[in-house]
């Protein structure tokens, strides 16, 4: 296995590990709202997410500035609880259908991309330790990116595919299913929040 694959599955095995589950609550809560029919704007909205901790992750495993590990451990629940919240108050469409479809909600698009960032200098720490005394980071950065954002979306996948059993098989409406899944995100980002609380 060469240098490459090494950081990829580093990447795959650190978004997928359940110990890590702040981040997969946070892509559970960034997707709650949305269907399976709705995939294409999942998929830019993971990637919007990827876009924005990747940059973080460049600039800090650079370390190109400084910062508080302890609050970004706090801020990184912050960030769930807010989606969660944000949630609440999406307006379920009446309708949707692929030759119908809803506009989309740039604002998320951008809201993803800025929680991504303070993410990424969560990620950052996991990777400058790997990093030793690699002559480049670069190709390790890409690798580890790149398996972040295969895990992201296998997560994704999988969230999706039985959120929509789920709504099939005890027959919830959309809006019911949001409001209960986005309460119990919430409510464990709370619980991490008081665990991580700085003040």
């Amino acid at each position: 296995m060469n240098s490459f694959q090494a950081y990829l599955i580093m990447g795959f095995d650190h978004i997928t590990d359940l110990n890590g589950y702040d981040h997969i609550l946070f892509i559970i809560a960034l997707c709650a709202i949305y269907q399976i029919t709705e995939w294409k704007r999942i998929l830019v909205l993971v990637t919007a997410f990827t876009i924005g901790h990747s940059i973080t992750l460049a600039v800090a495993t650079l370390q190109l500035f400084t910062y508080r590990t302890d609050v970004v451990e706090f801020l990184i629940p912050v960030t769930i609880l807010l989606t969660a919240i944000f949630n609440l108050f999406y307006k379920v469409p009446k309708s949707y259908s692929l030759s119908n479809p809803t506009k989309p909600q740039y604002s998320r698009y951008f809201l993803a991309m800025g929680f991504g960032l303070i993410h990424g200098l969560g990620f950052s720490n996991y990777l400058r330790s790997l990093l030793g005394k690699e002559e480049s980071i670069w190709q390790p950065l890409l690798a580890f990116n790149i398996g972040l954002e295969l895990g992201q979306l296998i997560i994704v996948a999988i969230f999706v595919i039985v959120a929509s059993l789920f709504e099939r098989i005890l027959n919830t409406n959309r809006r019911d299913w949001n409001l209960v899944l986005s309460g119990a995100v919430g409510g464990i980002a709370l619980i991490l929040i008081q665990k991580t609380w700085i003040f």
